[in-house]
């Protein structure tokens, strides 16, 4: 396999990668002058990030590679378009007046991957100035607290959504951990066997006397994992119901 990442050529290819483009960009980026005879399975990519204004027009709604564009830098993009679908499926199905809330959520995400996925193309380039900003950044993966924060970064974990309402707790519009739940018969589950059926989810008393966090005694989630309400031990119900209407209507 032959990877070439190549700053310096002044033309923007399209098409099938060719054995001389190839070979040509090999002499470019190392010196060496190789014969490429056949290319078996070439693929291109290059760093045209950009980003929608909406992801909603009237009854047109943009997900994934539709609604943004950034460099596959740390395997973001998958996972970015899945959360897009997951986060406007559940509230087509809902068809109330919570699809504006698809765009005002998913937005914010997708121009933070673009903003990383941006610097990381910047380490990517020639050049002494590079070079030392590569060599500052070695240094700082050094450090296990550099290391976690990258790690969530990447996989998203540190999203946390803007809620309609006061919640005051620190998960609240936060993706929910996969807690180990105790019922009051001192039973066990995990929350990722009761979110199988796509639905809404309440977690608490009565039926749940423990979450398995010592900061958490409740919690309300929404059919794509996020956290839309939550409270502490000896905290306030009060606006559960408000956190209950807001997403799934006057019935609930």
């Amino acid at each position: 396999m032959v990877a070439t990442f190549d700053f310096d050529d002044p033309q923007r290819y399209e098409g099938p990668i060719t054995a001389e483009e190839l070979q040509a960009s090999v002499k470019r980026v190392t010196g060496v002058d190789a014969t490429v005879t056949d290319v078996g399975d070439g693929i291109r990519f290059t760093d045209l990030a950009r980003q929608v204004t909406d992801y909603r027009n009237a009854r047109v709604f943009l997900a994934g590679d539709a609604a943004h564009v950034h460099s596959p830098s740390g395997g973001q993009g998958l996972n970015l378009g899945l959360m897009d679908a997951v986060n406007l499926g559940w509230k087509l199905a809902a068809g109330r007046d919570i699809l504006d809330t698809y765009s005002a959520e998913r937005h914010p995400v997708g121009a933070a991957v673009l903003h990383n996925t941006r610097a990381q193309s910047a380490l990517l380039r020639p050049g002494p100035h590079t070079d030392a900003l590569r060599d500052v950044m070695s240094d700082l993966m050094d450090f296990p607290d550099v290391v976690r924060y990258f790690g969530q970064l990447m996989s998203g974990l540190t999203i946390r959504h803007e809620l309609p309402y006061e919640v005051d707790h620190k998960l609240a519009g936060t993706y929910c951990p996969d807690l180990q739940l105790t019922y009051a018969d001192g039973t066990h589950v995990r929350l990722s066997d009761l979110t199988r059926a796509g639905g809404p989810l309440y977690i608490g008393p009565p039926d749940v006397v423990s979450t398995g966090r010592a900061d958490l005694e409740a919690a309300l989630i929404r059919p794509d994992g996020v956290i839309a309400w939550a409270v502490a031990p000896g905290g306030s119900y009060e606006t559960l119901n408000v956190a209950k209407q807001t997403w799934f209507g006057p019935a609930a």
